[in-house]
């Protein structure tokens, strides 16, 4: 297993836009937004925070989301297609460890991308960490599983690797808008932030656990369902050729 996920991390780093789109962007567009001085004046429709501050955990979502739905669906179908999954399955070693694999390297680039935005965070922007550490570690935990879970599905269900980047195409942007990467979520009407909140990777968590209050639980266990739901019906379902 340590050998699958040491190969699928070295086949990850050699997709250089994947690299920087997935562990490098999200810190770049903080320094991007950072760099006007606008958004980084305090303003009362942050409760007196700052844009930038209230504007991390939608970065971290853009992470995520990309990991999950946007790299690894399009990787596994591609695998399929091309017969490494059928090759997989005629050796002891079962084509389902490619896919836990798939998910391991999601959450370790997850993870890099993460601390790297926290660095710049506190040293370029002195933007306090997580006030709620342990909330936090847990809502980015569910939330790459869950969409990564969801992405497993969208790999079992298209029937070809074209398919599944446009299916997952189509979720990562509701992700995207839904977690305020298009347009800041206090902008949305009332209506579509509270649907955020209760869609991965848990937009509404992320930002709680960040500003200093404790995740709502229904939001943990509604991500937790998801990974659960998701990746058992995607096991069932999936076709290795």
């Amino acid at each position: 297993m340590l050998k699958i996920v040491t190969t699928e991390w070295k086949l990850f780093l050699r997709e250089p836009s994947t690299v920087v789109f997935a562990v490098l962007f999200p810190t770049a567009l903080l320094l991007v937004l950072g760099a006007i001085p606008a958004l980084r004046t305090p303003d009362p429709v942050f409760g007196g925070l700052r844009f930038i501050d209230a504007y991390v955990s939608t970065l971290v979502v853009i992470t995520l989301a990309f990991l999950g739905l946007n790299k690894l669906p399009s990787t596994v179908a591609t695998y399929r297609e091309k017969g490494v999954l059928r090759r997989f399955s005629t050796t002891p070693v079962h084509p389902v460890r490619l896919l836990l694999a798939q998910v391991l390297v999601n959450v370790v680039a997850g993870t890099i991308s993460i601390a790297l935005l926290m660095v710049t965070c506190r040293v370029v922007f002195d933007i306090d960490l997580p006030h709620h550490p342990v909330g936090f570690l847990v809502t980015c935990l569910l939330g790459v599983l869950s969409l990564s879970a969801v992405g497993l599905l969208v790999a079992a269900w298209a029937p070809n690797a074209r398919a599944a980047g446009g299916w997952a195409g189509v979720l990562f942007m509701l992700v995207m808008f839904f977690g305020g990467a298009y347009l800041p979520r206090f902008l949305m009407p009332e209506s579509l932030i509270r649907v955020g909140e209760y869609l991965p990777p848990g937009v509404a968590a992320l930002q709680a656990a960040w500003l200093g209050g404790t995740p709502d639980p229904v939001h943990l266990a509604i991500l937790a369902l998801v990974a659960l739901s998701a990746g058992t019906v995607a096991a069932r379902s999936f076709r290795w050729e």
